[in-house]
């Protein structure tokens, strides 16, 4: 269920802009009413405040490249499971939500020029006797990790002795790891390092990163939209360039980070 913010110009917005998704295609829409899905619980990059707004790196970063577009944009969220169906039906324009550029997800939608690009890590409780992350170190363990994400098949591809278990939130997995229902958890350094520096994760350490590679993760981390909406993703890859030109990048990355996320 596509849940959205509270605000009565979000609900607005919707409305007046699902039917226009309907009627115009790419090459007659100027873009100048843009709506952004995003999920709205993997802090640091998306995540909803004790105010219920919309906080987060993704979330920085689509308010700057709506600006850079001079495009008017409204926020809404959605499950992670859902999220490409979603955009597919027109609820929402652009996916901002920390996703992934694989060669499957290639199939079904189109994505931007990637944003950003960090690698995945491993994470046990402190007094773990885990002190590895090869397979034969995993081997019969239990692991979490996000359902449907890149991560969950990057564990079963590194750890193949290992009981792979998915979880709809970030949140589910970390509170299964610190009630000793998993061994381990995977996924990206930073949303662990995050979760690691907050009080709910003084259970837990970073064993080590482990390399991303690119028949799983892909080219980075992009911005999806639909198939065919080009006119649109020439916006979304000139302004990202843009930002990354002008300095307004940096200012973003350097609010919730200390080390350069973009890659090489």
């Amino acid at each position: 269920m596509l849940k959205t913010l509270t605000s009565a110009f979000v609900a607005a917005s919707l409305l007046t802009a699902a039917p226009v998704i309907a009627q115009e295609s790419d090459a007659d829409k100027d873009w100048s009413t843009i709506v952004v899905g995003t999920e709205g619980a993997y802090p640091p990059f998306n995540f909803t405040d004790a105010s219920g707004e919309l906080q987060g790196f993704d979330i920085d970063i689509a308010k700057a490249l709506c600006e850079e577009m001079q495009a008017k944009c409204s926020f809404v969220t959605q499950e992670w499971e859902g999220m490409i169906p979603a955009l597919q039906n027109g609820n929402f324009d652009l996916l901002i939500a920390s996703m992934s550029i694989t060669p499957e997800r290639e199939e079904q939608i189109a994505f931007s020029n990637k944003y950003y690009s960090t690698p995945p890590a491993l994470v046990t409780l402190k007094d773990s006797d885990i002190t590895g992350t090869s397979a034969e170190d995993m081997a019969g363990k239990v692991i979490g990790a996000q359902v449907s994400t890149t991560h969950a098949e990057a564990a079963r591809d590194y750890f193949p002795d290992s009981d792979v278990r998915e979880y709809p939130s970030a949140q589910e997995y970390q509170l299964e790891l610190e009630n000793g229902r998993l061994d381990a958890v995977l996924d990206d350094v930073v949303v662990l390092d995050e979760w690691l520096k907050s009080d709910a994760g003084t259970c837990c350490k970073i064993v080590d990163t482990l390399p991303a590679k690119e028949d799983i993760y892909g080219k980075g981390i992009g911005i999806g939209m639909r198939k065919g909406d080009d006119k649109l993703k020439a916006k979304v890859d000139e302004a990202i360039q843009a930002i990354r030109d002008n300095g307004t990048y940096k200012t973003i990355q350097d609010k919730y980070f200390d080390f350069d996320v973009y890659g090489s």
